[in-house]
């Protein structure tokens, strides 16, 4: 095994889940897309199973096979549009896509009546993302129809809100804007003689800031992978996220560098004394933002902090540990997460999210689950 190793940590992740599903009292969808935000999609996926979440849902065609292929048999939705070359892997791995118009949900029922199966589909209404989904004005129309076809089955209506996790004024108002034209939009369906399934609207900052949006299920993202946006937790009943990915890795040279040396390419860093400096073996590539050099990042070594020092390089990175350092070659460092601190701090620190951080830390980075 490398050096360099993401460590998720399996009985946090299920704890999280419990700490929503008693928030709610609502079931939950765990999302598993991106490769469960770079933590491993069949082992989250069955982790959060096992911690009492009813649903999982994906991105891709390909990510839903791969959890079939698990041996998983839950109800997997399809959040993303697929294509209409797509539809036989739907139906072959039982997936649930989210459907957003007449002309796709035609397709689904023809290929699900040459299939000889009753397909479940949710029909997805755009409140104010701007992206997927049908008009609040449409959706009566586009239920009736899904619910007319014999080879479909509108198992579910959902929707997706675009500033949930503000605690802005204006933010707030506007994803109260967004519930109005979904809850509006929900009665005009029942009026109709449609039942719209199962409903669900809340991600992780509806989950935490707005339980008007709790309806039947939750899909809480970035809160079961160990991070809240809000600044709420903690407050009230909100519970506290648990970061389930912790990036360690192992010194795997030392050098001594004498005051005025530089360090890295384009010579950025330059020692202010002599100095010790420890190389480990994670980069770029490995998903730690290049941006992160030069901006005080500290890891964590035997429980104390050093600064990363340098351009982070593809495959390394630098750690000045200081004058007469006595830290010998091949010992532990944390990253970020563990005695270090965590993935978002370190997305604070670069301008990004945490999503990003996770999601980017690469394949060729071994996971070790840790019970």
């Amino acid at each position: 095994m490398r050096a360099l190793r993401a460590l998720i940590h399996l009985e946090k992740f299920r704890r999280n889940i419990r700490a929503v599903l008693t928030l709610t009292g609502r079931q939950v969808c765990a999302p598993v897309k991106a490769g469960a935000y770079g933590h491993g999609a069949p082992e989250m996926a069955r982790a959060a199973l096992e911690a009492g979440a009813s649903h999982l849902a994906v991105a891709l065609v390909s990510e839903g096979a791969e959890l079939r292929d698990a041996g998983l048999d839950a109800p997997i939705l399809l959040l993303s549009q697929s294509l209409p070359c797509e539809i036989p892997d739907i139906i072959r791995y039982r997936l649930c896509p989210l459907v957003s118009d007449r002309d796709f949900a035609l397709e689904l029922a023809r290929a699900a009546e040459t299939a000889s199966v009753r397909l479940p589909v949710h029909l997805k209404i755009d409140t104010g993302m701007g992206r997927l989904g049908c008009s609040p004005e449409d959706a009566p129309g586009l239920a009736v129809r899904i619910a007319g076809l014999s080879s479909l089955e509108l198992a579910g209506t959902a929707t997706h809100f675009a500033v949930s996790d503000s605690t802005g004024e204006k933010d707030r108002a506007y994803t109260g804007e967004q519930l109005a034209r979904f809850s509006g939009a929900l009665a005009a369906m029942r009026e109709a003689g449609v039942d719209p399934g199962i409903v669900h609207a809340a991600n992780s900052g509806g989950v935490t800031l707005h339980p008007e949006s709790w309806f039947d299920m939750v899909r809480p993202g970035i809160f079961l992978y160990g991070y809240d946006l809000t600044g709420t937790a903690g407050e009230g009943s909100v519970p506290v996220p648990e970061p389930v990915m912790e990036l360690r890795s192992r010194i795997v040279f030392i050098r001594k560098l004498e005051k005025g040396e530089s360090v890295s390419y384009g010579r950025t860093w330059f020692a202010p004394r002599d100095t010790v400096i420890a190389v480990i073996p994670a980069g770029y590539a490995d998903g730690i933002p290049r941006l992160l050099g030069g901006k005080g990042w500290e890891v964590s070594i035997r429980g104390r902090s050093y600064p990363l020092v340098g351009q982070i390089c593809m495959d390394q990175c630098m750690v000045d540990v200081g004058p007469g350092a006595d830290i010998p070659r091949w010992e532990e460092v944390s990253v970020f997460g563990g005695d270090a601190p965590g993935a978002g701090e370190l997305a604070a620190r670069v301008g990004t999210i945490p999503y990003e951080i996770t999601c980017h830390i690469s394949g060729r980075v071994p996971r070790v689950y840790v019970e």
